[in-house]
């Protein structure tokens, strides 16, 4: 990097501004997103909750 009479160029002191510090943490917390579990809209209304029990012989 070129300095010259030991001043920083734009960029470079950009640069130590943006890069200086770590970002904020974020809580474990703030990472998750809940809601309710639902079954998926069928096509089918033939298709009950059970068709894969029915499918596979009652395994």
């Amino acid at each position: 990097m070129d300095q010259v009479n030991g001043t920083e160029s734009a960029a470079d002191a950009r640069r130590t501004r943006r890069f200086s510090r770590l970002p904020e943490r974020i809580r474990l917390e703030d990472t998750v997103a809940e809601r309710p579990a639902s079954p998926p809209p069928s096509a089918d209304p033939a298709v009950t909750p059970d068709w894969w029990l029915i499918r596979m012989g009652g395994i």
